[in-house]
């Protein structure tokens, strides 16, 4: 008898975990597959500590391989379902074109950086979505501390240490937060470097993380404004040059880089297959069925799933939205074929974290506001306890971080036209251009 099988496009937050837990309920009786664009996991809340030479890049990039046991792990960008007939087409990355027939699909596919109709910003600002964005961050910091040790001009140098970051939502905070502790360890190395590195946060909101506890946004904005970030709430970029921006108040930022972290978006591709969306989200009920198609579940980013704890809403875009949706589409999918029985997604607010780098860090647990080293004993725990891989590889980074200097080296693996802001796959580098 031919195994039924399951075909999960995606593997963020909640096809990886789709896929692990259904490899466990389904003890061999179905074939599992995940198709995705790279043969890693990418644990995207510490993509921060990466770019600011905290963690190394590979740390956070966890295998398919090994830590999925009995899946079969397809490489490849999903570009075609044929719902009707029941498969899915994908381009792989030497450019072979491949399709593959399910029983059951889970789409996936999450998010990309959201954009706005912002002169300039395309062509001069970068992302901070994927694995090469952050590494590229990281040699690109370095680079323009380095110029900037170099130059003779003093308006160069200036511009040159300024670092603007647009969007102060978990992400932008993070990045502002372990930028500048960064650039002021760049500085302690180069005494010839007159002048002091100069990190901007920008956003529209009144204030930073706009959407968590008031409580941590206070934490968040003392500790960036005691370190000499520059944050400026109601404010954001009206023009992006190659010399700086333009702000919505005024005034000319002469920058080098301007790095773009005002949110997310679905994956384009949701719009391509023609179902029922939802602020660009596909439709689902409440059980992660796509209406009208049994066979088919969306969760994480990509699924406007209903939220029951708040009638008329849908669940908002996290990565324990994902997780935990990505979980209940495997139990679903096992209950379809008799293996218990099926269950709408509710959920639980368990609290957030925020890594402010240093000693610093804003949490709030079960309700309960914390900051300072208590927080970031409970930030660092919850990273390790929610990654499923190379914990013991990330805890000896911290280590080595808090008693060694960072690196202070440029790779230059990535270069800029690799990581373009628009690309629908931050997590894989762009081909270069002819």
């Amino acid at each position: 008898m031919t195994k039924p099988r399951v075909v999960i496009v995606g593997a963020g937050f909640a096809g990886y975990h789709a896929a692990k837990t259904l490899s466990r309920l389904a003890r061999d009786r179905a074939e599992i597959v995940v198709l995705n664009s790279t043969d890693y996991f990418l644990y995207l809340p510490l993509l921060p500590e990466v770019a600011a030479g905290v963690v190394e890049p590979t740390r956070i990039s966890v295998p398919l391989a090994g830590t999925l046991p009995g899946v079969r792990i397809i490489v490849g960008e999903a570009d075609q379902v044929d719902l009707r007939n029941r498969w899915v087409g994908f381009t792989q990355p030497e450019g072979d074109r491949g399709r593959i027939a399910y029983d059951r699909l889970v789409l996936s596919v999450g998010s990309v950086n959201k954009l706005l109709p912002i002169p300039g910003v395309t062509e001069y600002a970068h992302g901070f979505r994927g694995l090469p964005e952050a590494v590229y961050l990281h040699d690109h910091v370095v680079r323009q501390i380095e110029r900037a040790e170099q130059a003779e001009d003093p308006a160069e140098q200036r511009a040159r240490a300024t670092f603007v970051v647009v969007g102060a939502g978990y992400t932008g905070t993070e990045v502002a937060a372990h930028g500048q502790l960064f650039t002021d360890a760049l500085r302690a190395q180069r005494p010839r470097l007159a002048v002091r590195p100069r990190w901007m946060l920008l956003d529209v909101a009144p204030r930073p993380l706009p959407e968590l506890d008031r409580r941590m946004s206070e934490t968040a904005d003392r500790v960036l404004r005691r370190r000499g970030v520059d944050v400026r709430m109601g404010t954001s970029v009206a023009e992006a040059t190659a010399d700086g921006v333009r702000l919505t108040d005024g005034d000319y930022v002469p920058t080098c880089t301007l790095v773009w972290c005002v949110g997310v978006r679905p994956d384009p591709f949701v719009a391509e297959l023609g179902l029922r969306t939802e602020k660009g989200r596909l439709v689902t009920d409440e059980y992660l069925n796509v209406p009208g198609f049994p066979e088919v579940y969306a969760c994480g980013d990509a699924a406007a799933v209903p939220d029951v704890t708040r009638p008329g809403e849908i669940c908002t875009m996290t990565a324990q939205h994902a997780q935990r949706q990505g979980k209940l589409a495997a139990h679903n999918i096992a209950a379809s074929y008799g293996q218990g029985r099926r269950r709408p997604y509710r959920h639980h607010d368990l609290g957030w974290v925020v890594d402010l780098g240093g000693k610093d860090a804003a949490a709030n647990p079960l309700k309960v506001s914390l900051s300072g080293l208590p927080a970031k004993a409970v930030t660092r725990g919850y990273h390790l306890l929610a990654m499923p891989g190379n914990r013991a590889r990330v805890g000896a980074d911290w280590v080595l971080d808090a008693a060694l200097p960072r690196s202070a080296t440029q790779l230059g693996l990535v270069p800029a036209h690799a990581v373009p802001l628009e690309s629908s796959s931050p997590e894989v580098p762009a081909r270069a251009r002819s």
